[in-house]
């Protein structure tokens, strides 16, 4: 029986457009559940998964494509707590432990938001640095900030 105290396993993609290194854009997606909130692609591991396997279904599941390029995967695994408004819809998490991969798309790429039964997102849109910030939900800053920074220290963006 699993604890309120339990943080959720998970992948989260920090998407760059096929237009990089030319155009550095990242994927942002606006979530149907809640107002206001923009994200990356996410979501669990499920048992016997790898975090790769995850990544790989999660974005099939999420955008409708998943024909990417890993670039660098973040070398530690972050946890934070779901604020009082997500908690109660996440029981019985406390919050999730995430693992981040930095990709690329590849060339043509087709999103498709209405690729799984239930979307997860409604719209998406392409955002530079500057402007990720200002439209990320509050909660996810600090640490897309401390993600995305690593990977441009060592080169990766």
């Amino acid at each position: 029986m699993l604890k309120k105290t339990e943080y959720r396993p998970n992948v989260s993609a920090v998407i760059l457009s096929s237009k990089y290194p030319e155009k550095c854009e990242f994927f942002i997606a606006h979530r149907s559940d809640i107002k206001d909130a923009w994200q990356f692609p996410q979501g669990g591991i499920d048992n016997g998964e790898t975090p790769e396997e995850a990544l790989i279904r999660e974005l099939q599941e999420e955008i409708g494509y998943n024909d990417i390029e890993i670039i660098a995967e973040f070398p530690e695994w972050i946890s934070y707590e779901f604020p009082n408004v997500i908690s109660k819809k996440m029981y019985p998490f406390k919050g999730q432990r995430q693992k981040y991969f930095l990709v690329r798309l590849k060339e043509d790429t087709r999103i498709n938001l209405n690729a799984h039964s239930v979307p997860e997102f409604e719209e998406y849109e392409f955002v530079t640095y500057q402007d990720l910030f200002k439209r990320i939900t509050f909660f996810k800053r600090r640490i897309y900030r401390k993600v995305i920074d690593y990977f441009i220290k060592e080169g990766f963006i």
